[in-house]
């Protein structure tokens, strides 16, 4: 059973502002994926089945102030956070008018000073010290602030996460961890990944504060990241939240998924997804109508629409920048 919005503080229009995130999210994605069949895009790393994670926590974070780190699935926290839907297609087409990395990078590597959102790389969990290094500064300067960082489960096996965990404990930093549990680290599902029950168990270690969430109940990981934050900010240091959930499609549109998985397993999964959750829990409270959605579906395709014809007659980056911004 889903939380109440009302023991949240959340109104209805709250709600609903974080449904039109979550549909705005799944509706890009479902776009892209056509535009890389047509051929018209060379690559995408898609959000489906975590759009709920990802608005609810970056809805509880303060967006003119804190700071964020996102891994390259979120889709739900940028829009959230600020990015609009035609940034996010120019960055899909590779155009010089993106504002991540000027069609540099592959999609998924965020990045913005206007969002305070952190660029990315693509070695996975390389984000999570230079999220660090944020909380230390916003520490340092008696910011109150956090700095808020996501990446998969599998990521979390790897140095980076270990040492930024660790320096963030030690010295009681702002910094809030999201795990975003989707079950599996490309074709390698949790049971081959760690040994632990839940990967929030890691946090006793660094000596923080741990807990797994469920990823498909937005209201849920808003809560989760809503106290963390006031922890960080009262100076009780870092949380490493795990919010579970499935990946609903392929690790990417390179990804053979059914090579390691069925499709039972996929349809079972699809029962609970976050946005279907969502959208019964708002019916259910009288919130979201028919008339309601399909007005909120119409707008959304509508942007969509207008961001893709934007992107594709944007110019791609003159030859002659190749080299700007790159060490030499």
């Amino acid at each position: 059973m889903m939380l109440n919005h009302k023991d949240l503080q959340l109104t209805d229009r709250d709600c609903l502002e974080m449904y039109r995130l979550m549909l705005t999210a799944r509706r890009f994605d479902e776009r892209t994926w056509l535009l890389n069949r047509a051929g018209k895009i060379p690559f995408l790393v898609s959000c489906q089945g975590q759009e709920a994670l990802q608005v609810g926590a970056a809805y509880a974070l303060d967006q003119d102030h804190d700071y964020s780190a996102p891994y390259y699935r979120d889709i739900g926290v940028v829009l959230t956070l600020g990015m609009t839907v035609e940034e996010l297609m120019l960055q899909a087409f590779a155009k010089a008018a993106d504002p991540n990395s000027g069609g540099r990078q592959m999609p998924g590597h965020f990045g913005s000073k206007r969002l305070r959102m952190l660029s990315g790389s693509s070695p996975v969990s390389t984000q999570v010290p230079h999220a660090v290094g944020v909380g230390l500064a916003c520490k340092m300067n008696d910011d109150r602030a956090v700095s808020f960082v996501t990446l998969g489960e599998g990521s979390t096996n790897q140095g980076d996460f270990h040492e930024g965990a660790n320096f963030a404990a030690v010295h009681k930093l702002p910094v809030i961890i999201m795990v975003e549990n989707n079950q599996y680290a490309i074709s390698v599902p949790l049971n081959k990944q760690v040994a632990c029950e839940r990967i929030s168990d890691r946090a006793i270690g660094y000596g923080m504060y741990g807990e797994t969430v469920d990823g498909n109940d937005p209201l849920a990981v808003y809560s989760a990241i809503k106290q963390a934050r006031k922890r960080a900010i009262d100076g009780e240091g870092p949380s490493l939240i795990e919010a579970v959930s499935y990946r609903l499609t392929a690790h990417s549109s390179d990804d053979d998924d059914l090579t390691y998985r069925t499709k039972e397993e996929i349809e079972t999964a699809k029962k609970e997804d976050g946005l279907l959750r969502f959208k019964k829990y708002l019916s259910d409270q009288n919130i979201l109508t028919t008339e309601l959605e399909e007005e909120m579906e119409a707008k959304i395709k509508h942007e969509i629409d207008q961001a893709t014809m934007a992107a594709e007659k944007a110019p791609y980056p003159a030859p002659e920048t190749l080299f700007d911004g790159v060490y030499q």
